[in-house]
């Protein structure tokens, strides 16, 4: 699933990974999950996250190769953006022709949303600081302010959600990802 950040692709690769009982491979979990773990990726891709900009290349395809290696992801699985520049698309290429004899991609579907929407809806998410979970304070709430339904830990804002930050990956979107 490819499209802008907030266009809806995580919702979206959530519920086809359920439908079709595959994993769901968001590069933006791996990167959190990495830089949680404190692993040498996730210590190189902290920088460009916290400016809004996109991971280095080498380093996203090093994540995305360590999660296309475990057993999981045999009977398929769903990309949630990924790739995100020619270079990654051709890694992915290598990487899946690497992994398994004639094992390719069926489908690459762009979710497309407006600016403005993706501007609300970035600036009212809330995600839980314990299990991940998301909410939207105006259209998904949390049952009890603040709380997370599933776990009950606190709902933080991503630092990755803030106005000028959410310009900055728009604009890299239109620059490097929509071409």
């Amino acid at each position: 699933l490819l499209g802008a950040p907030g266009a809806g692709k995580g919702t979206i690769a959530q519920q086809l990974g359920s439908r079709y009982r595959v994993p769901w491979i968001s590069t933006g979990e791996l990167f959190r999950s990495h830089l949680a773990n404190q692993t040498e990726l996730g210590r190189l891709a902290s920088a460009s996250m916290a400016a809004g900009g996109l991971v280095p290349d080498d380093v996203t395809c090093a994540m995305i190769a360590d999660r296309l290696d475990r057993p999981d992801v045999r009977q398929g699985f769903i990309l949630d953006g990924f790739p995100r520049t020619c270079v990654q698309a051709d890694a992915l290429t290598g990487l899946l022709a690497a992994s398994s004899p004639g094992r390719c991609l069926d489908q690459a579907i762009v979710v497309k949303c407006p600016d403005c929407l993706i501007i609300d809806r970035l600036r009212s998410r809330r995600v839980c600081s314990s299990c991940g979970r998301s909410f939207n304070m105006v259209t998904r709430p949390p049952r009890e302010p603040g709380i997370c339904d599933a776990c009950s830990s606190p709902l933080i804002r991503r630092a990755d959600d803030q106005p000028d930050i959410i310009a900055a990956r728009l604009a890299t979107y239109r620059e490097q990802t929509a071409p």
